[in-house]
């Protein structure tokens, strides 16, 4: 089984006057998640996304804080199927818990932040992309380092838009989370001038391209599936995997795939070496013996935000570790070519959105041209004035 995994932060300050060093135990809380086939044979399964991404956080915090007498430590927990997160998040407050990361999906989170014992807790959510989270359904004790939906939508959208591919097929998986991602999608090609040609639900089951007649079948079935009027890309919305990583070379027309394949607008990516990221993948790589995922990248945030504000302010004192992660003086670096932070109407962290293929970097958005009156990073995602979040 693979572990979907959760991270939780507790935050153990040291009694005044102790000679030795102030420790903040990061602690780890996972789900087990039945893991999806392997489309091909490179495909290799990941069980540890997530936590390993916390345990080079923890190293990379442990670097920095022993100067200041601060020790990082990971305590690793992993929920069975079906289990809520209340008993856990209690014995975590019983121990005086101040942080948790949670890498979970959308319902157990809202589970965890609306505990009981969570209310004097503050939750980063590294996990769950989903856009109710940062809006209707925002709480003041959760802050987001995984991008929602609507920024990985935003971000795809200004490049294709820079890129004058302007006349979009999109094709929606038949799944809630591909539905939600369609969403954003319609959002985003309004918001930045694309024009939505053609919205065709995907409903071929193709069998696998694995199967020795496969590849046959889906040669003359993606065909007749994408027969459709002239478009310039085809923009896939298929967050499960299902079919989207047939299409290319495969389609009606000869035009590019963009979306959740093909090329893919993501928080992170196995191909960025630039802003000095080759550093970060060359030590993800010597520790985990694989490469660094999106969801790796987000636990790594989560765990960074709160080692750097302690180092910053040489203080575990829980309100002023809030305080600062939520103030305009609070920047990561992200290795994104620019400072993370948190928008204080939401929750969610700035950052760019890398626009990638199979094996290289294209690009990354914010891209040129598109400006805002703060900062170009609020183009992605969810803006002030637009916010249902009523913090």
């Amino acid at each position: 089984m693979k572990l979907a995994l959760s991270i939780v932060l507790l935050l153990l300050v040291a009694a005044p006057g102790s000679a030795a060093p102030q420790t903040i135990v990061v602690g780890y809380i996972g789900q087990t998640r039945t893991p999806p086939l392997p489309l091909g044979p490179l495909d290799q399964p990941v069980s540890d996304d997530g936590l390993q991404g916390a345990r080079l956080g923890i190293a990379d915090d442990g670097g920095t804080g022993r100067f200041l007498g601060q020790h990082f430590e990971l305590d690793q927990r992993v929920l069975k199927p079906g289990e809520a997160p209340t008993v856990a998040i209690a014995s975590l407050a019983a121990r005086g818990v101040a942080f948790v990361v949670a890498d979970l999906d959308a319902a157990t989170l809202s589970q965890a932040v609306a505990a009981p014992a969570a209310d004097k807790m503050l939750f980063f959510n590294s996990r769950a992309r989903d856009d109710a989270l940062r809006q209707q359904d925002c709480r003041k004790n959760l802050l987001h380092t995984v991008p929602s939906r609507s920024m990985l939508a935003d971000g795809l959208a200004q490049y294709l838009v820079w890129k004058r591919w302007q006349r979009w097929f999109l094709l929606v998986g038949p799944h809630p989370a591909d539905q939600a991602m369609a969403a954003a999608l319609r959002r985003a090609a309004t918001r930045f001038g694309a024009e939505i040609i053609v919205d065709k639900p995907w409903t071929f089951r193709p069998a696998s391209g694995r199967a020795d007649t496969g590849h046959v079948t889906l040669q003359t079935e993606i065909p007749a599936a994408t027969q459709v009027g002239d478009y310039d890309v085809l923009v896939v919305a298929d967050e499960a995997d299902e079919f989207g990583a047939y299409l290319e070379g495969r389609t009606a027309l000869p035009r590019p795939v963009a979306g959740t394949q093909g090329l893919v607008a993501d928080g992170w990516s196995a191909v960025n070496e630039e802003w000095g990221a080759t550093q970060l993948q060359d030590r993800f790589r010597k520790q985990a013996g694989r490469w660094m995922t999106a969801y790796d990248y987000a636990a790594w945030l989560a765990v960074r935000s709160i080692g750097e504000a302690a180092t910053r302010l040489r203080s575990l004192d829980p309100a002023a570790i809030t305080a600062y992660l939520r103030s305009d003086d609070f920047l990561l670096a992200g290795f994104k070519g620019q400072g993370l932070s948190f928008r204080p109407w939401d929750g969610q962290m700035r950052q760019p959105i890398l626009i990638a293929g199979p094996r290289l970097l294209v690009s990354s958005s914010p891209q040129p041209g598109f400006l805002h009156q703060r900062t170009p990073l609020d183009t992605l995602g969810i803006d002030l004035e637009e916010s249902a979040c009523r913090l």
